[in-house]
């Protein structure tokens, strides 16, 4: 029976992982064994920086609007619930577009929100 080459294979995981660490410091970019726990650890940083990204724009988006609440008179957590009381139903995200780029629409939505909490 013939023998069967396995250059083929390991050569193209040892490709695929130095091609995850091109870029990274000192021998972690060129040996294998440290290569392979540098690629291991970026991909669970970038798994648990995916995670991390939604809640620090939604904290982002909470600044905003409080400091857009903050101007009005009124604190986030009574615009929130005033809001809810109101019956309006707008994220955060819009929340804070509006508190930044259209002052006139988030004083409305202000006043609404007050006058339902009130």
């Amino acid at each position: 029976m013939s023998r069967s080459p396995r250059a083929v294979p390991s050569r193209a995981r040892r490709k695929k992982v130095f091609k995850a660490v091109k870029g990274f410091y000192g021998r972690r970019k060129n040996t294998i064994t440290s290569a392979n726990a540098a690629a291991d650890r970026s991909l669970q940083h970038n798994y648990i920086g995916r995670k991390e990204k939604k809640r620090n724009f939604r904290a982002l988006w909470i600044q905003r609007i409080n400091a857009g609440c903050r101007e009005h008179g009124i604190t986030y957590s009574r615009f929130i619930s005033g809001l809810a009381k109101a019956g309006i139903e707008i994220d955060r995200k819009v929340l804070s577009e509006l508190a930044t780029n259209e002052p006139a629409a988030f004083k409305a939505l202000v006043d609404q929100a007050s006058g339902a909490s009130a």
